[in-house]
This record gives structure tokens, C-alpha cells and sequence, in this order.
């Protein structure tokens, strides 16, 4: 489903649109070494973990009014050496994780886990600074 989708569906269950986001917040597990890693992953950007390739489409968080729910739509390659030097790319997940409810929509890889935890705006990432240092 579309962000537009998204909303078109929350306005017509009587929600109050969702807001869109540039950057989602994700965590990933390293099940080889259990290692827990959270990372930003701006929308339309591939990020890396691991072996893995994470594309954001879309990134949606209701208003602060509402229940906390965010939910973001990832597509996630694992990528692999193949024969002769070439790299191997596969698709191993496509589809809306959900921060509230992350097994209703997960990765399953033997390696690794991914979760959604936030959306923020570019403009919330970074934080003001003081005044210049004396």
C-alpha cells in the first residue's frame, strides 16, 4: 500500500491522516554475535546492515493526539558474493513493519532481525547547537 493508500485509508476509518516522515529510525540484531544496532534510514536512501541492503519507501507516524503507531514500508536484499566475483542480490523481504506490532509483519532471516522503532522529519535529526564555545 501507498502513502497516499495510507491516508486515503485513515480518512476513511474517520483517523486523522498520518504524517509523513524522511527518516526512519530501525534497529537491527546480529544474531551471529548479538550485537543490536540502531540506525537512521532516510527514505529513498539504501542503508547496509550487515549483509543486508534496507531501502525505505515510506514512513508514516500517527499524531501526537493519537495512539502511538508508526509504520514504515522497507524493502530489504540480501546481498551475497556469487561465482566468478559477481555480487548476488535477493529480495527477502518487501512490506509495512509496523513499531507497535513487529511480528505481524517481520523479516525472517536466520541471521538477522529488523525493526522499526520511529519516524522523524530531517529537520528533528539534527539538533540545534549553543552558541560558539568561548
Amino acid at each position: 500500500m501507498t502513502l497516499a493508500g495510507l491516508a486515503a485509508l485513515s480518512l476513511a476509518a474517520g483517523i486523522p491522516a498520518a504524517q509523513a516522515a524522511t527518516i526512519a529510525v530501525l534497529q537491527g540484531l546480529d544474531k551471529t554475535t548479538a550485537r543490536v544496532s540502531r540506525f537512521d534510514a532516510p527514505v529513498d536512501q539504501s542503508v547496509k546492515f550487515g549483509t543486508l541492503v534496507i531501502t525505505v519507501k515510506a514512513c508514516v507516524k500517527a499524531p501526537p493526539e493519537e495512539p502511538p503507531n508508526t509504520a514504515a514500508f522497507l524493502e530489504i536484499d540480501k546481498v551475497q558474493p556469487g561465482e566468478t566475483n559477481n555480487v548476488v542480490s535477493k529480495q527477502v523481504f518487501s512490506g509495512w513493519m509496523f513499531a507497535a506490532s513487529p511480528a505481524v509483519s517481520a523479516l525472517e532471516d536466520p541471521i538477522y532481525d529488523i525493526n522499526v522503532l520511529d519516524c522523524k522529519s530531517e529537520t528533528a535529526a539534527a539538533p540545534s547547537k549553543g552558541p560558539a564555545g568561548k
